[in-house]
């Protein structure tokens, strides 16, 4: 079973993040890594394609500067290779740009199977999976906690607020998994060395077929008109009891319009 996990390389999150003065966007420059949340993806991947009895996980990311960081741990606990989308005119790309540029690099793959995480942790939009999906014209299961895959179907219990529904769908699907729904190996020596010699593909805008005005600032959606630094909390009203402090907090409740 061929498998594709599309896979984010993020500025580390221990590392005070920065953002660019005049588009309000996070600075993505230097090292990155991969990001926890697809983690989780390239581990189902692997479990996946030894359940099936063979096949490869292949790896999609897009990120600046050809940075290879983040893929490289990836490869290092099993992936077999990658495909690398970076050119200058990716930058400032929205949620759908972002999408299609993946999507077409998917394609390359001819998956089965697409994972995705649920959302990146340095994003947080959490639509990027159904998009490819409606790109490639796939269907779509979000929020797996538990993935099967068998006879050309792939079966998932699907988390909800209540609990999981049980959903399943034929072949090739994209799939977004929560954290947790497996744990991720760490990369052993042996692989680290392996994975310094795994193919990583290369490509830009125009190798996918795509036009610099698809993507980008040319491309953008959609645009951050402002960043404030988060409202400072506030202390807390005290109420003495003085026999009244039960009236004294419904009022107060009230006027919050919390009762």
């Amino acid at each position: 079973m061929n498998v594709v996990v599309c896979a984010k390389q993020i500025p580390d999150p221990a590392t005070p993040g920065e953002l660019d003065s005049e588009s309000k966007t996070l600075v993505r420059q230097g090292k990155l890594i991969l990001d926890d949340s697809d983690a989780y993806g390239v581990e189902m991947g692997l479990q996946l394609a030894d359940a099936a009895g063979g096949g490869e996980v292949t790896l999609v990311s897009m990120a600046p500067g050809n940075e290879v960081s983040g893929l490289r741990t990836a490869l290092a606990m099993g992936a077999a290779k990658a495909i690398l989308v970076s050119d200058e005119a990716l930058k400032g790309s929205d949620a759908l740009a972002t999408a299609k540029v993946l999507a077409a690099a998917i394609k390359r793959a001819e998956p089965d199977l697409v994972i995705t995480a649920t959302e990146s942790t340095d994003g947080y939009t959490g639509t990027v999976p159904a998009q490819i999906a409606e790109l490639l014209g796939m269907p779509s299961i979000t929020f797996a906690k538990h993935v099967e895959v068998a006879d050309g179907t792939v079966k998932v219990q699907r988390q909800t607020e209540s609990g999981f529904d049980d959903v399943e769908c034929p072949l090739p699907a994209v799939i977004s998994v929560t954290a947790g729904v497996v744990e991720p190996r760490y990369p052993s020596f042996k692989g680290i060395m392996a994975a310094k010699g795994k193919p990583v593909e290369e490509l830009t805008v125009s190798d996918l077929g795509l036009s610099a005005d698809d993507v980008g600032w040319a491309g953008a959606r959609q645009e951050i008109v402002e960043v404030a630094p988060a409202e400072e909390r506030k202390a807390g009203e005290i109420i003495e009891d003085e026999g009244d402090a039960h009236e004294r907090i419904v009022a107060f409740l009230a006027e919050l319009k919390v009762i």
